[in-house]
């Protein structure tokens, strides 16, 4: 029988019979000392077999017998786990590889129409990459507090690990700077094509960082830099230059009968390039240092995100100085940063640049850009924009998403390799990949479901899954079986014709 585990584990060795959940049944957590992770899994492992079987599961302190089920947390650290399902469940692993496991179990958990069973199984387990990522566009379309959290069960269910979040952009400010107050008064009160605005309070942003922790997903914050930041205009209009036009953003406006850009006023398009910080003005590094430190301040998580893309109207020269400059603005506030792909041209000496996420490497300049941040010591997030953005439409018709990148279906967001998307480029210096999702064309978190699932799951196991255990006619079997959990869940999701879905 094929099993509906997406992303595919390291090792799985199945046997005859199953584990029948009964009302009975117990969580028994095997430390001798119960920590406060280990308490939250078995706490969040009842909670799950309660929403999808209805049977609330108790947690003992007694030794284990058939038909219970055992948390064992290990000393290491990684995300390493084991799952064994014979007479007794067993999860073995680090507070992370607790949290997969049962992400796990969810997804082989079954009902015959009279009881909830398991098949008997081992499971050894471990990611490939560190950096396991998803991307929500808060800034050109707010999604409120309850929505970011409804995106993170989705993302950590298939085992993601970094929520980065796009909170800036020309459409608005979306994030409360305490010393800057003007940028949510009025830079946050729209959106595109004139939706509703909105922004985090610091206690909304905390929320959403804590409720991440717990399902073992680091927050990445992006401030958008030196570009995108028409919203920094609109309340502090001394420190950014007025709007530039380009060939594009004029062909654009003109096709999708969007807006241009006016300065002091909230832009409701969708081009882009036209907007830069006044980077050589002393005014403008004392915002930034203000707002950086903020955010560095709110964010448990070791990384922030300074942007660096699409700064078309800035000279070349202008753009190094400034990324030199941020950089180590962000190295000073004890943060790694990231940056998008176009920040690898400033020069840089070896160590400084940390880790650079690429937006869509695959291609001259921008693979050029890639390489020579792990010339110095950098790593690359591979997000390469034909096969990992998540909102690009599946087909010419869907009614959702963009097509400027690509048509990506189910397959194409499946078949690559992260290592093989830049020659030259070391695999080693690959610290992982991850899925952004623009929301030009989004409005609900139903519409979110629409273009995550199912093309997130082939992500999650390109960055999970060894590259040699991953094949596409293994994975449409497994994904067709896991849309049942999803729907149990209430996750809405894009059906695509070519896979067979179970109920």
């Amino acid at each position: 029988m094929v099993l509906p585990l997406v992303p595919l584990p390291t090792s799985v060795v199945e046997s005859p019979g199953r584990f029948s959940l009964i009302a009975g049944a117990r969580i028994i957590v095997a430390n001798e000392i119960v920590d406060i992770e280990t308490d939250a899994a078995a706490s969040g492992l009842a909670d799950m077999l309660e929403e999808r079987t209805g049977l609330r599961i108790e947690r003992v302190n007694n030794a284990a017998q058939a038909g219970d089920i055992v948390l064992r947390r290990t000393a290491e650290s990684g995300e390493h786990y084991m799952l064994q399902i014979g007479d007794v469940t067993q999860i073995e692993g680090s507070a992370a590889g607790l949290f997969y496991g049962i992400q796990t179990l969810r997804q082989l958990l079954t009902s015959d129409g009279d009881r909830w069973t398991l098949p008997h199984v081992d499971i050894d387990d471990a990611p490939r990459f560190e950096f396991r990522g998803v991307m929500l566009d808060v800034a050109r379309t707010f999604f409120d507090v309850s929505t970011v959290k409804a995106y993170i069960d989705r993302a950590s269910s298939l085992k993601f690990n970094r929520l980065h979040l796009h909170l800036t952009d020309d459409q608005g400010w979306r994030l409360q700077i305490d010393s800057r107050l003007l940028l949510t008064e009025r830079g946050s009160t729209t959106a595109v094509l004139g939706r509703p605005g909105g922004f985090y309070t610091k206690d909304d942003f905390r929320e959403i960082v804590e409720y991440a922790a717990t399902n073992h997903m680091v927050v990445v914050p992006e401030i958008d830099l030196p570009g995108h930041t028409h919203a920094i205009g609109l309340a502090y209009p001394e420190i950014v230059e007025a709007p530039v036009m380009n060939d594009e953003l004029l062909k654009q406006s003109t096709a999708l009968n969007q807006p241009l850009p006016v300065a002091g006023e909230p832009y409701q398009g969708w081009g882009v390039g036209h907007s830069i910080v006044k980077v050589r003005d002393e005014e403008t590094w004392v915002f930034l240092r203000d707002v950086l430190t903020e955010v560095a301040e709110l964010t448990a998580g070791p990384y922030l995100h300074i942007g660096g893309d699409e700064a078309l109207g800035t000279p070349h020269a202008d753009f190094d100085t400034f990324i030199t400059r941020v950089t180590a603005l962000t190295l000073g506030l004890g943060k790694t940063p990231i940056a998008w792909h176009e920040a690898g041209s400033a020069p840089g000496r070896r160590g400084h640049d940390r880790t650079v996420l690429g937006q869509h490497p695959s291609r001259g300049s921008q693979a050029e850009d890639a390489r020579r941040f792990a010339e110095r010591g950098g790593s690359v997030i591979m997000s390469p924009s034909n096969t990992a953005y998540l909102d690009q439409k599946y087909d010419a018709e869907f009614p959702l998403g963009l097509d400027w990148a690509a048509l990506i279906d189910l397959e194409t967001a499946y078949d690559w390799e992260p290592t093989q998307i830049i020659a030259g480029l070391s695999p080693d210096a690959i610290l992982g990949i991850e899925a952004p999702l623009w929301s030009e064309t989004l409005t609900s978190l139903a519409d979110i479901d629409q273009l995550f699932f199912p093309r997130a799951a082939a992500l999650a196991e390109v960055g999970w899954s060894k590259f040699e255990r991953r094949e596409w006619a293994s994975f449409r079997e497994r994904v067709g079986r896991l849309g049942a959990v999803w729907d149990a869940a209430g996750w809405g999701m894009h059906r695509p014709a070519e896979i067979d879905w179970s109920s």
